[in-house]
């Protein structure tokens, strides 16, 4: 793993010169902007019961669905198109460096991207005045769940990519697994089936599953180690996955 931080740092140096990567932000910004303005106009129609920051991060999946693909997309599949990742893999360097060179750069440029977002709790505790605006255990709950979360997104992206040479295709199947992970489980979870005695095993793996109820925790404070396992398990089977994938392309190209 010498050469890790070699392949990190250019991996990040090139996504900071990248104009794509400002119109990202620019982006992304505007629409967490829009979808912070909103939260705020609903509290001050009318009284809440939670405070801004639990509903802003209840709506972490908008960004999430179309970020994560456009993070990842291309890292493995636009540099086996252009046949630039088995030219990197003929210097001394190992396939695992590689990926989790190009995961961690996309996961810094993720939690980059979210901890720009604090500007606006910022603004707001600047602006309105007012503390119960800004409950610290929610805000601070809810970037923790991002950081947490956003190991297995990432890393679901990077195993994406590592199936195609097309960036689009690669893009779509993160878009898929990322829906089946967020909404699908909320779906499957509804589903009369899984209410029977003998589905109990399959209901219990779903329910453990479910990240808007992480994410209530998270939020109220409750940090449950079997949640951390689950995340951190996923990411590394995924990440295994996605070093696989690349090796058993090259033994076949």
């Amino acid at each position: 793993m010498k050469h890790f931080t070699t392949i990190l740092s250019h991996e990040i140096r090139m996504l900071l010169v990248s104009a794509s990567t400002y119109i990202a932000a620019v982006l992304f910004l505007a629409f967490m902007g829009f979808i912070f303005s909103g939260v705020l106009e609903s509290y001050s129609s009318s009284a809440q019961e939670t405070s801004p920051a639990s509903v802003f991060f209840q709506l972490f999946w908008l960004p999430v669905w179309f970020m994560v693909p456009l993070l990842t997309m291309k890292c493995l599949a636009e540099e086996r198109r252009l046949g630039t990742l088995e030219t990197l893999l003929t210097a001394p360097v190992s396939t695992t460096e590689v990926v989790l060179g190009k995961y961690f750069a996309a996961y810094f440029l993720y939690m980059l991207l979210w901890g720009s977002t604090g500007g606006f709790f910022y603004i707001l505790h600047r602006f309105a005045g007012d503390s119960r605006f800004i409950d610290m255990g929610p805000l601070l709950g809810g970037y923790l769940f991002i950081a947490v979360s956003g190991l297995l997104y990432v890393a679901l992206g990077v195993f994406a990519s590592s199936l195609t040479r097309n960036q689009a295709v690669a893009g779509i199947f993160a878009f898929v697994m990322l829906f089946a992970i967020t909404i699908g489980l909320r779906f499957v979870s509804t589903m009369e089936v899984f209410n029977l005695e003998s589905m109990s095993g399959i209901r219990a793996a779903i329910d453990y599953s479910m990240v808007f109820r992480h994410l209530d925790d998270f939020t109220r404070g409750v940090v449950d180690t079997r949640q951390l396992l689950f995340y951190v398990s996923g990411t590394v089977l995924a990440l295994i996955f996605s070093i696989l994938g690349v090796e058993a392309k090259l033994i076949h190209s």
